[in-house]
């Protein structure tokens, strides 16, 4: 299909604005008579609350609200599947406002401060009086399982789920391998990192509906809101500001219930910002996992059998755990043909922080696993990473574990390929204490929400008389281009220049509700009803021109604000006069469309078979390292990131997002980590938690497939989440090959490095 719009390196719409600092994120958002919040939180990670004495706070000059989990009128909400099923029941879990009983992790919010200024809420703070009873809490997953461990919720057991993937006979499948690998991998938690922390102000209007602006991937969330405060859903309204990144850290509830509890309470505007360190301690992290991987092989590279065990601490709340042990289940075996697999996987309770969204959902843990896996195979049986994967790919027709089948092209050989050829010829080294290594892995992940969730979202596109167009949806962007995407279909599809299409997002009481900027899911759902309304629309205006020009309709284009004849290009009339005739008549000139994605039933057992996604985003990543074997330091000096990307909307978003998700998880195999000693955070602030900079990371070379297989508009696919996967394990590959030791847990710092060297001597 020949575009003129789709395709393209366009700057996106918020470009300008944020080059010029004029976006209005969430802190810089102020009104008169604002109120200052803070929030107390738990100096324990388990303890007893035995009693809350406020009095003194609330005698403060300037202290206007000081409230517990007493003043909350709807404090602890269980979250509903809407499943009878002992599986859906998994998915349930405790949404707890404020502390109540007993705390579960450090940095729990225990109480809520408005006053007149921040310096104010901070003194309020150190003003109340809590008794605390420390209680022994459990910190390890493993020991959690176990029975008689100390329980962190309010049941004896402290598993929140567990899922199973089984084909063939594993038994059978590894007496028949001549080579069989086993290993343990570890990923500890790590941090969203996002360079705006949580925020927000509420307000309440004259009619007594609480307005919250907050970043947020969620604006949905008023429902939640309204459920808290004991409120009709209508009377609560969510605004989306631009975020300043979220990466899944902004997908559960942040500040909106405070905020709104505090403006409730007051009936004046309410601000909060977390300070980074507030932001590090109280939010969620990535799942750390425990993966126990036995991988078996014919002496040709032929994969015969996997047994996979995993373990997630979800830390102190259930949050989204659940649904990422799913995903990690689903993704447990790769993109590999494997006829016998046996896959365990459990999320346990502990007194951690809580485990919930982080780009990669539950697909990029396994991803370590597998991929270190296949490197050590190919190792033992003398073959290069390039050949045994293309050995053990799917391909079109072939099927995950779970028997989903992959109905059309799987890119998985290709980028694989791509990927390693474009690190080019191996260069010398000169300096004796530097090895250079190669490392290449591949994955597989998902884009679109799972399949039994009845996913849907909705678009409105509207024709103004003077030939420019307005988009209103609900969709957050988060820094993607999510808004950019649906500009350029409206584009497209109308013969309208970019400079004439105006767009409103995320408002829950002006813009149809989209669903959530999470799981990869706004250019295949949103890209998709937006889609649908421009057609709709396109559709009407074609027909009025038919009429007008005479001719069929069939022979008509859109293009350059005007519609013509295929055949006869003279024959040709402006967008602004076929506008203008359909107003005379009647003729809408707007189309609000939904786009539903498909559906399956909800697993019936704990194993996951069929169809769990609508469909899946492949790519691969290659990298070339040096490693000092003194002192165990890893250079990265050569990435590529390959991606089957379908059809790339806009070229210059896609390959942005190919290089943020390579260095977002280069971090993820070299420095990152949450620090946690017996629950307390040992790297509170981004002077312990470190992040890659500009000197940590080479250019990143992007290689796009455009196949057109993708479910999105034009044949897209997701890419956000996918652009992060595999860059991890490529790197701890590439450690292998340049100085001989695995690593096998995260990050690989040159500490772990060195040691392994000093032990192989």
């Amino acid at each position: 299909m020949e575009t003129t719009v789709i395709g393209k390196g366009l700057p996106k719409v918020d470009a300008w604005a944020k080059v010029k600092g004029n976006i209005v994120y969430a802190d810089d958002f102020t009104l008169p008579g604002m109120l200052y919040a803070k929030v107390l939180r738990s100096k324990y990670p388990a303890a007893r609350i035995l009693a809350i004495d406020t009095s003194k706070a609330e005698a403060l000059p300037g202290v206007q609200a000081v409230l517990t989990a007493k003043d909350v009128p709807n404090n602890n909400l269980r979250a509903k599947f809407g499943q009878s099923t002992d599986v859906g029941a998994q998915f349930e879990g405790l949404y707890r406002v404020l502390a109540e009983g007993k705390v579960r992790f450090m940095g729990e919010a225990v109480a809520l401060v408005a006053a007149e200024s921040l310096k104010v809420a901070e003194e309020a703070l150190d003003l109340i009086e809590v008794d605390y009873e420390p209680l022994p809490g459990v910190f390890d997953p493993e020991e959690a399982l176990q029975p008689g461990a100390y329980p962190v919720g309010e049941n004896e057991s402290n598993v929140v789920s567990r899922f199973k993937v089984r084909k063939g006979d594993v038994e059978a499948g590894f007496a028949a391998a001549d080579v069989i690998i086993e290993n343990t991998y570890r990923v500890p938690f790590v941090d969203h990192a996002y360079l705006e922390p949580e925020s927000g102000v509420a307000w309440l209007d004259e009619d007594g509906v609480i307005n919250i602006r907050v970043s947020t991937q969620v604006i949905e969330h008023f429902r939640t809101v309204a459920e808290v405060l004991g409120l009709p859903q209508n009377r609560v309204r969510v605004i989306g500001t631009w975020l300043g990144g979220g990466f899944g850290g902004k997908e559960d509830i942040t500040v909106e219930s405070f905020l709104a509890l505090l403006t409730w309470k007051t009936g004046r505007p309410v601000k909060l910002t977390y300070t980074r360190e507030e932001s590090i301690l109280a939010h969620s992290k990535r799942h750390a996992y425990v993966m126990k991987y036995k991988t078996g092989a014919t002496r040709d590279g032929r994969l015969v059998a996997l047994e996979a065990e995993l373990i997630s601490d979800a830390g102190a709340y259930t949050y989204l755990t659940p649904w990422v042990l799913l995903y990690s289940t689903v993704n447990a075996t790769g993109p590999y043909d494997i006829p016998n697999v046996k896959v365990d996987t459990v999320a346990v309770l502990t007194n951690n922080p809580f485990g919930s969204a982080n780009r990669g959902f539950g697909a990029i843990q396994p991803n370590v696993a597998y991929e270190s896996q296949m490197d050590e195979l190919a190792r033992v049986l003398g073959m290069d990473p390039l050949t045994i994967r293309q050995k053990n790919c799917l391909r079109q027709g072939g099927s995950l574990a779970t028997g989903f089948t992959f109905d059309r092209y799987v890119a998985v050989a290709d980028v694989a390929e791509k990927a390693w050829q474009a690190l080019g010829p191996v260069q010398e080294n000169e300096d004796k204490n530097i090895r250079l290594g190669r490392g290449l892995a591949v994955g597989l992940m998902s884009y679109g929400r799972l399949t039994f969730l009845h996913d849907s979202s909705r678009s409105y596109v509207k024709l103004e008389l003077d030939g420019s167009a307005v988009i209103r949806c609900g969709v957050p962007d988060l820094g993607g281009g999510q808004a950019q995407s649906l500009c350029q279909i409206v584009a497209e599809e109308l013969g309208i220049p970019l400079e004439k299409i105006k767009i409103y997002i995320a408002d829950t009481a002006l813009t149809p509700l989209a669903g959530t900027t999470t799981a990869t899911r706004q250019l295949y759902m949103s890209g998709n009803a937006t889609l649908k309304a421009a057609r709709e629309l396109k559709e009407r205006l074609l027909t009025k021109a038919a009429a007008m020009l005479g001719v069929r309709v069939a022979y008509l284009k859109i293009a350059n604000e005007g519609i013509e004849s295929t055949v006869d290009p003279q024959q040709r009339i402006s967008l602004k006069e076929v506008i203008n005739a359909c107003a005379t008549e009647g003729i809408e000139l707007f189309c609000e469309a939904q786009f539903n994605a498909p559906f399956t039933e909800v697993p019936a057992s704990e194993v996951i078979s069929g169809r769990t996604f609508a469909d899946f985003t492949f790519g691969a990543h290659a990298v070339e390292v040096a490693v000092d074997v003194e002192t165990g330091a890893v250079e990265v000096r050569k990435l590529v990131a390959c991606y089957d990307v379908g059809k790339a909307i806009n070229v210059l978003n896609v390959e942005g997002q190919l290089e943020g998700g390579a260095i977002y998880c280069l971090g993820y195999a070299l420095m990152e980590e949450l620090a946690v000693e017996q629950g307390r955070i040992k790297t509170p602030s981004f002077s312990e938690y470190l992040i890659p900079t500009s000197a940590d990371v080479p250019d990143v070379e992007t290689i796009l497939i455009e196949s057109g297989a993708g479910l999105g508009p034009y044949g897209a696919k997701g890419v956000g989440e996918p652009a992060c996967n595999s860059i991890a394990p490529a790197i701890l590959n590439a450690i292998r090959d340049a100085v001989g030791v695995r690593v096998t847990s995260l990050p690989a710092t040159p500490e772990k490095i060195a040691l392994a060297l000093r032990k192989e001597q």
